[in-house]
């Protein structure tokens, strides 16, 4: 993928890479059990593109507006710093991880895919929406993935950040 400069600049500063998790790491949809338990299908290529991010020395968290045990324990999985669930207000969270991490605003990207991500997209260095976004949360992301949500976009950041800390 080439970058313009812009682009290419916002991603080499970037430490800390944040995500949604429902529409970003997984595909939205949700899956309930008989019994009422829920089940959540993550992309082994976007976990793997999170262990690259981590081997690299970069940091990552999750910023997500529902709780799940799913979510906390594939977090775990793959190394994931930062875990903020159940929350509405996700720029207070992103308060929370910046004071956590000390690593600020500017150093930041997060992945997003609705409406409710906006409020983080106005704040980071580097926003990005999924390809399969809500058409409001493209238009407030610096960019867009080729790739839908569950379906290798978290994957395609990680390559195009990790690209861009080497290429300058």
């Amino acid at each position: 993928m080439i970058l313009d400069d812009d682009l290419r600049d916002r991603a080499f500063r970037i430490k800390l890479l944040l995500m949604d998790c429902d529409g970003v790491l997984t595909d939205g949809r949700l899956y309930f059990g008989p019994s009422g338990e829920e089940l959540r299908v993550f992309h082994a290529r976007d976990g793997q593109g999170i262990v690259d991010w981590h081997a690299a020395g970069f940091q990552s968290g999750i910023i997500s507006g529902r709780n799940s045990a799913i979510v906390e324990m594939r977090a775990k999985q793959l190394g994931i710093t930062y875990i903020k669930q159940g929350r509405k207000d996700k720029s207070t969270a992103l308060d929370e991880i910046i004071a956590e991490s000390r690593i600020p605003a500017d150093q930041i990207a997060f992945v997003g895919d609705d409406t409710p991500d906006i409020q983080v997209f106005e704040r980071v260095a580097f926003a990005v929406a999924v390809a399969d976004a809500h058409d409001l949360a493209k238009s407030a992301a610096h960019y867009t993935t080729e790739h839908s949500g569950g379906h290798g976009a978290v994957r395609e950041v990680t390559d195009m950040l990790l690209a861009a800390s080497v290429d300058q």
